[in-house]
């Protein structure tokens, strides 16, 4: 029995009284639990459920998933952000269907071959739906592991991560793996949380290091965050009685494979004059700029977008470029856009 069984002994029984009832706790499924680990990477429970009932209910099994479009994808994904999290999910299916029968891998050498499917997210599938003795590490592990052991260690540098991934192993349940790694997950949603731990009720509070000697909001350590950019997007808003302007975006930037408005970028805020002049350099002399409309400021992980909604009219005889797609307002709903520009088509979907 490892010196480190005390752990999974006091954190066991208190996930089985105290865990909250969530639909992908209730299956074995790994499509369910695959699902639900892609979802709530980057996102809260309480806004990640909704998503994931509407994603079973729509695509309930990976072959049907494996059968939608990008954009299909993509518009029910709309609003949880992290947009490559959807992409790859739905390349992930395919690879599922096409080169392991219609069913998720069991190991986890397998399970991270498959697109956007990491060390954490196979390691998760492989424990709950499998009993394969793999830990999982992610944000709330690494909270709890660092309080509970008075680990000082920057959990975002190499060492670090190493450090907490062999420890995450050592105190791994291998008869109940599954339900070890959700436990300390757990703990550290509910229990052990970054700005207002309740302590008194942590089934580990007689063994935290960090609560013994004062460090508790201390830990866990960063080493640095990355700095936050600036971004200025200029969307022109170009109406006909046919419909509107829109484009896909591509490339390796923000919300790839999503529709916006044709938009400009610049280093800085511009007028009205500044806009004119810089359209009739990118498409062709004779641009009016008729309106400064909305600025909204929208903040992703690591920038902030300053936008504002420019009503524009192109010069008679305008050719738009092959990328913008005039669409006609009843089929605007159908497609996959930003929070941002969601918000800003709103009056028109009315």
């Amino acid at each position: 029995m490892s010196s480190r069984s005390w752990f999974s002994k006091l954190l066991l029984p208190w996930y089985r009284e105290n865990h909250r009832p969530l639909p992908w706790r209730e299956t074995r499924d790994p499509y369910r639990v695959w699902l639900s680990e892609v979802i709530l990477q980057q996102t809260r429970v309480d806004q990640g459920l909704g998503y994931f009932l509407l994603f079973t209910e729509r695509w309930p099994t990976v072959a049907d998933l494996a059968t939608a479009s990008e954009n299909e994808v993509l518009k029910e994904w709309q609003g949880l952000g992290y947009y490559s999290r959807a992409r790859n999910l739905r390349t992930a299916a395919r690879q599922v269907m096409d080169e392991h029968g219609g069913r998720l891998p069991e190991n986890h050498a397998d399970l991270v071959m498959l697109k956007g499917v990491g060390d954490y997210t196979a390691s998760a599938i492989a424990s709950i739906c499998f009993h394969r003795p793999h830990a999982v590490v992610d944000g709330n592990v690494y909270r709890v592991l660092a309080r509970v052991f008075g680990i000082d260690m920057p959990i975002d540098s190499t060492e670090g991560r190493k450090r907490f991934k062999e420890l995450a192993g050592e105190l791994l349940d291998p008869k109940q793996p599954g339900d070890h790694n959700q436990a300390v997950m757990e703990l550290g949603a509910t229990v052990c949380m970054p700005r207002s731990p309740d302590c008194p009720h942590c089934p580990l509070h007689a063994n935290c290091i960090a609560l013994a000697t004062g460090t508790v909001q201390a830990l866990p350590v960063k080493q640095g965050r990355t700095k936050s950019r600036d971004r200025f997007f200029n969307y022109l808003h170009i109406r006909t009685a046919k419909g509107l302007y829109m484009q896909q975006r591509t490339g390796k930037d923000i919300w790839q494979g999503l529709w916006e408005p044709p938009m400009v970028e610049s280093k800085a805020p511009v007028k009205n004059r500044s806009l004119k002049a810089e359209l009739d350099h990118a498409f062709g002399k004779g641009w009016t700029v008729s309106a400064k409309g909305a600025e909204a400021r929208h903040v992703l992980s690591h920038q902030v977008i300053h936008a504002v909604f420019w009503t524009v009219v192109p010069p008679k005889g305008h050719a738009p470029p092959e990328e913008w797609e005039l669409v006609p307002l009843k089929k605007l709903r159908a497609l996959a856009v930003p929070r941002l520009i969601e918000r800003w088509l709103a009056p028109s979907l009315e």
